[in-house]
């Protein structure tokens, strides 16, 4: 199958550095969902108003419950994705998922710019998580092809409902 019939090619290498990378991070999905989330409102902190559920909270962000599930949840669906990628070939998110979230990305108003600000917090908080010398442009590129191939997928389904 070609790429131009909508298989992905994600190399054996670059899976083989995610796959090595998500089974050291896996174990501490709950405090890197956070630590991601958090990185995104550091750098923008105005992405805060596009979560209903943090617009009316005087709850920090670190002990925010809402927050965290949504963070983890994010988080691991996203590494869990990259992880199956070389595998399947595609982004291995349920297609009702993909719609959800496409249709929740546009409600909101996420555009290019979001994305790139949660690509940069995603790669930042991976580097953080891993030991030093297993960070190197090799797993950035890795992990940076694996997120934007599920961008793609959700901005495919990022369109007004019929």
């Amino acid at each position: 199958m070609s790429a131009a019939e909508g298989a992905v090619v994600f190399s054996e290498e670059k899976e083989a550095l995610v796959l090595k990378s998500w089974a050291i991070m896996k174990k501490d999905t709950a405090n890197l969902g956070l630590r991601f989330f958090l990185k995104i409102f550091e750098i923008a902190p105005s992405a805060r108003q596009m979560f209903p559920f943090l617009r009316d909270s005087d709850v920090p962000l670190e002990t925010n419950p809402k927050l965290k599930t949504h963070a983890v949840s994010v988080f691991v669906m996203t590494c869990e994705a990259a992880a199956q990628l070389r595998k399947a070939g595609k982004i291995t998110v349920r297609e009702t998922t993909l719609k959800r979230l496409g249709g929740t990305h546009l409600k909101y108003g996420v555009a290019d710019g979001h994305f790139e600000v949660t690509r940069f917090a995603l790669l930042e908080t991976i580097k953080e998580a891993l030991p030093a010398d297993m960070w190197g442009p090799e797993m950035r590129n890795a992990w940076g092809e694996a997120y934007d191939q599920l961008v793609a997928a959700i901005k495919q389904e990022m369109k007004p409902s019929e």
